[in-house]
């Protein structure tokens, strides 16, 4: 099976662009610390500093599930909440 790709897009809100970048960056290094995290990736978009991409890449759908219930997942969910927009894509690589 090849790996499971997550793109997220997470779009600050006027006026919280500092607590979800802090809060996003927070999660990063716990995030890339689990035995099914292949790659966890924080950028930002050059032509909207609110919006943040975050490239993700699991070994299946079960280290992906597994990282939801994370209390460090769990902590970013409840301290972005109502502060962004939140898009999420899951992709598997073709070639």
């Amino acid at each position: 099976m090849n790996d499971l790709i997550v793109v997220a897009t997470i779009t600050a809100k006027e006026g919280n662009e500092a607590i979800v970048r802090a809060a996003l960056e927070r999660v990063v290094p716990h995030s890339r610390a689990e035995a099914g995290c292949l790659r966890y990736d924080l950028n930002v978009d050059l032509g909207n500093h609110a919006s943040f991409i975050m490239l993700e890449a699991w070994r299946d759908e079960e280290a992906l599930a597994a990282h939801e219930a994370t209390p460090h997942f769990q902590e970013l969910v409840a301290s972005i909440g109502g502060k962004a927009d939140i898009q999420i894509v899951k992709l598997n690589q073709l070639v």
